[in-house]
């Protein structure tokens, strides 16, 4: 790609986070609070993108990441009275140590093994939520009071509770990650989980230690998971076992394919979408399961590689 070409990518994403700033001071507060859960969410669901659009590698426990950040996060904070940067750094850890160790032991498998071995990581992890109820409380989960969830600046503390300081703080985590893996993608190391995603035994032929590569791409993917579940915790001040079920390792699959697999905004659009979607047609009837299942096929039948990827494919071939 030329130095016009991507200059214009990292302008479209500046030009994005810019409008979402824009947006922290338009939205009313109902929309507001919502775009706020949203972008968290699209880091996890960024995370996971790495591994499934980059990298080819389908993973069914995603969860046990998101989990590891959430409990790394909020267990200190809860227990210990840890400050809000240490539980963060935390949380971020504990879900980057998890997704070494689940690496290098469900790597050594493929295809649909390496899916059901990751859903069995996650099934141990969200047990794990279960046995320790005297420190997690099982699915009943803490309640992160409001004291605890304040950082100090000087003479300025800033309370996570607050709506406002809530939005910044989840847009400053969303333009961070999202920064990093437009950066990340277009290196030569996501050049290489692309070869690794089109054609593995080419690109181990070539002298690539793919094992290693698609290490560092859990270790990455797992760090993003982890950082979103320690920024929920935080920001909305609960910690449940719900968030390690089977269900939140399927939610950023479909985020992922409904917003575009390989696309850097897709997973914001994916999340977006779904939420919507989901809220609107819940407000709607009680068969809303109806009206979602009806908006999935639509997308399926008309953006057969998700939104963005469908449009980059159509359209604009110059996205990332």
């Amino acid at each position: 790609m030329n130095g016009t070409a991507s200059a214009r990518v990292w302008l479209l994403h500046l030009a994005f986070i810019a409008a979402l700033v824009a947006a922290g001071f338009l939205l009313p507060d109902y929309h507001r609070g919502v775009f706020s859960r949203i972008l968290v969410l699209a880091v996890f669901a960024m995370g996971y993108n790495l591994l499934l659009g980059y990298c080819g590698l389908l993973s069914l426990g995603h969860a046990m990441f998101f989990a590891a950040g959430l409990y790394g996060a909020g267990l200190p904070l809860y227990h210990l009275g840890w400050g809000v940067p240490a539980s963060f750094l935390a949380g971020v850890a504990a879900g980057g140590g998890l997704a070494f160790v689940v690496g290098a032991l469900a790597l050594r498998t493929v295809g649909v093994a390496f899916m059901i071995v990751t859903m069995m990581f996650a099934q141990v992890v969200y047990l794990t939520t279960l046995y320790f109820t005297t420190w997690t409380r099982g699915e009943e989960g803490l309640v992160l009071p409001p004291a605890a969830r304040r950082v100090g600046f000087g003479d300025t503390v800033l309370s996570l509770s607050d709506p406002t300081s809530r939005y910044a703080i989840a847009l400053t985590l969303f333009s961070i990650v999202l920064l990093a893996m437009l950066r990340l993608v277009r290196s030569p190391f996501g050049r290489t989980l692309a070869g690794i995603r089109e054609n593995e035994e080419r690109m181990r032929m070539l002298g690539y230690d793919t094992f290693r590569a698609k290490l560092s791409a859990v270790v990455v993917s797992g760090l993003a998971c982890a950082a979103a579940g320690a920024a929920y915790g935080l920001l909305f001040g609960y910690v449940g076992s719900g968030f390690a079920s089977i269900q939140y390792s399927i939610l950023p699959l479909l985020w992922v394919l409904v917003g575009g697999a390989a696309t850097t905004l897709g997973p914001l659009l994916g999340t977006a979408f779904m939420f919507y979607v989901i809220d609107y047609a819940s407000g709607l009837t009680t068969a809303w399961l109806v009206l979602v299942g009806a908006a999935l096929i639509f997308v399926v039948l008309f953006f057969p590689k998700g939104i963005l990827g469908t449009v980059r494919e159509r359209w604009l071939k110059w996205l990332p």
